[in-house]
């Protein structure tokens, strides 16, 4: 099989498995349903797949990996100051949501984490690298909203980023169970504060 051919179909089925996955949750999504989503006969899983818990960690970083690769470059704009950058994502993820007639919001990865992290180590490795990756991003941009004076030279900056990114899950999972705005405008809000000058 052309190598081509059979990235895409991996990518199909990692798409289309993922998209159910995140909103039945791990147990509630066998095979059978990862399969049918995608459109492929159940053998094709086990040629890319070795397994529901391999499906599940290629998953993740497939999910996840333009993510991390999209707030990196976010962080990292040139045209923003830091604190411009941090801000400016997080008011762009409020306009999104806003945006939606009907507020859902789905997280893959905190389905898998709730579900998955005691149950199986190397989900939760996965989900705690993707966590760290995260806020190690925003630690990297909240040391040069330090250097050039838009925080307190005495913030840690390490310990400031861990606990927005706890914040930023706490609002997903708001988010994913009462469907109302309010939690992601009082992150907003408190973040603004949290980073001013």
């Amino acid at each position: 099989m052309n190598s081509r051919i059979r990235l895409d179909k991996r990518d199909l089925i990692l798409s289309k498995g993922a998209a159910v996955m995140t909103r039945r949750g791990y147990h509630g999504t066998g095979v059978q349903e990862i399969v049918q989503a995608a459109g492929i006969p159940k053998g094709s899983f086990y040629h890319y797949f070795a397994s529901k818990e391999d499906f599940a960690l290629q998953a993740l970083e497939q999910v996840y990996r333009p993510r991390l690769q999209r707030y990196a470059a976010a962080l990292d704009d040139p045209q923003r100051s830091p604190r411009a950058r941090i801000l400016g994502y997080y008011r762009e993820l409020l306009a999104h949501f806003a945006r939606q007639e009907k507020l859902e919001y789905h997280c893959f990865i905190g389905s898998l984490s709730f579900e998955m992290s005691e149950h199986v180590p190397a989900i939760g490795a996965q989900v705690a690298a993707i966590h760290g990756e995260s806020a190690h991003l925003l630690a990297a941009c909240l040391r040069e909203a330090q250097a050039c004076g838009e925080l307190p030279a005495d913030e840690d900056c390490a310990n400031l980023a861990a606990f927005i990114s706890c914040a930023w899950q706490g609002v997903l999972g708001q988010l994913k169970v009462g469907r109302d705005l309010a939690p992601l405008e009082q992150f907003v809000s408190r973040l603004e504060r949290l980073l001013a000058a």
